[in-house]
């Protein structure tokens, strides 16, 4: 449907000689855990990265650049990767890290208990070929593979299997969930879930600082008012995301600085597309309407996409036709125009797809995750009822949402994606 323009906002007095070096900043959503294997998210990934590495990462241009491993190159004619490993770094508890951490990982991130596992669908083999070379054989020629795995994070094979955490556990958690043994920049030493988690410089860190931190503490604060007042008042000094409608007011504000930027996320609608029916539906108890695409095109003409960036993201977002934004692979300039707000024309879809009657059903959504995400959800069910189509709406915080998800609780969903891998 749309991406969002991503928006942050902290305290100017950051840029000025500190005199405290201590960072405080608040997000709406807690990382669920320190496992990096264990949730393939947003607010997992984007924070883990501070503690655990990667082979490669993505510098400040987003462009690919070296981080565990020094070089990679081909093997090959397109049989594979081989990556020569960074010497002399050590893990935050001091083990040495080496090719056998690489593999370790490999194993637990592509195991079926992983939320990472479809990384390494193009793997077939991964060779430990010395301490410090490893070979990844891939199924079939694969130019971008380095840069796929950018957020893949190699932990210390030792640790986990001394503590119990050989594999990720999602469910119930684990001693990885609640603690973490990177060689990032940053080390955890305190982790209160939904309450703080607080980060310290690793002393031991094979790079090069490029701040002058020495404790960062995040801590989640859902609700955008309470949040916005915490960054004025200084009890923080970064906040993630800015209430939109509160973007104005702050950019007139000499003590606070916004960021502003189109997110390479996409907020869109997700169908139960292999279910034998619906779920919630009043009436349509065996069959699934959205298994047509007929009807699935009706509610894109139904949505009126345009409306909602105006009235509800204050245009702070912009249309998409396709999961992957024009900076990624798989972009397709043929496949640029989406599909027009026309209700007619969605009525006739529905009457030739068998509804002309519409259907009941339950969309679930966040009402915490994405910007104004609740308010969306909404709008979109009053949208539909103009064809027919009768959504209940369940909205419900992230984090009895996901489980929702992984389930299949839904007969149609709210989501936020973007490929980590930079890939269709």
């Amino acid at each position: 449907m749309y991406r969002i323009t991503s928006l942050i906002a902290l305290s100017v007095s950051l840029a000025l000689p500190a005199q405290s070096n201590e960072f405080n900043w608040a997000v709406t959503t807690d990382p669920q855990t320190m496992d990096p294997h264990a949730v393939n998210s947003a607010p997992v990934l984007g924070f883990l990265n501070n503690v655990y590495e990667g082979l490669v990462r993505r510098g400040k241009d987003m462009t690919v650049e070296p981080a565990l491993a020094t070089s990679w190159e081909p093997i090959g004619d397109g049989d594979g990767w081989r990556f020569i490993l960074r010497q002399g770094v050590t893990f935050q508890d001091g083990a040495e890290f080496n090719a056998d951490d690489v593999v370790f990982s490999y194993q637990r991130a592509s195991n079926e208990a992983s939320d990472t596992r479809s990384w390494f669908a193009p793997i077939s083999e991964v060779i430990k070929v010395d301490d410090y070379t490893v070979d990844f054989m891939t199924n079939a020629p694969n130019p971008i593979f380095p840069g796929s795995i950018a957020n893949w994070m190699i932990m210390d094979s030792g640790w986990a299997e001394a503590n119990n955490a050989a594999l990720p556990d999602k469910e119930n958690g684990n001693f990885a969930t609640l603690n973490a043994n990177g060689t990032g920049a940053f080390q955890v030493t305190a982790r209160e879930p939904g309450l703080r988690t607080v980060l310290e410089p690793f002393s031991g860190w094979w790079g090069d600082a490029e701040h002058n931190i020495t404790k960062a503490t995040v801590q989640p604060i859902q609700n955008s008012a309470t949040a916005l007042a915490a960054l004025l008042s200084g009890d923080v000094d970064f906040i993630n995301p800015v209430p939109i409608q509160d973007v104005a007011r702050l950019q007139g504000n000499s003590d606070v600085k916004v960021i502003q930027g189109i997110e390479a996320r996409v907020i869109m609608l997700g169908f139960p597309h292999e279910a034998d029916a619906l779920k919630y539906s009043a009436e349509t108890t065996d069959a699934n309407p959205f298994a047509d695409v007929r009807v699935r095109q009706a509610v894109a003409h139904a949505v009126n996409v345009p409306a909602i960036l105006q009235t509800i993201m204050r245009g702070n977002a912009e249309e998409v036709s396709q999961l992957v934004s024009p900076a990624m692979n798989g972009y397709s300039t043929s496949l640029v125009a989406r599909p027009e707000f026309n209700i007619e024309k969605a009525k006739a879809l529905l009457a030739e797809a068998g509804y002309a009657d519409g259907f009941s059903f339950g969309l679930k959504c966040p009402n915490n995750r994405y910007l104004n995400d609740e308010s969306v959800c909404q709008a979109i069910t009053g949208m539909l009822a103009q064809i027919g189509v009768t959504a209940t709406l369940d909205a419900m915080p992230v984090q009895n949402y996901w489980p929702e998800l992984r389930a299949d609780n839904y007969d149609m969903y709210l989501l936020g994606w973007s490929p980590g891998t930079f890939d269709a």
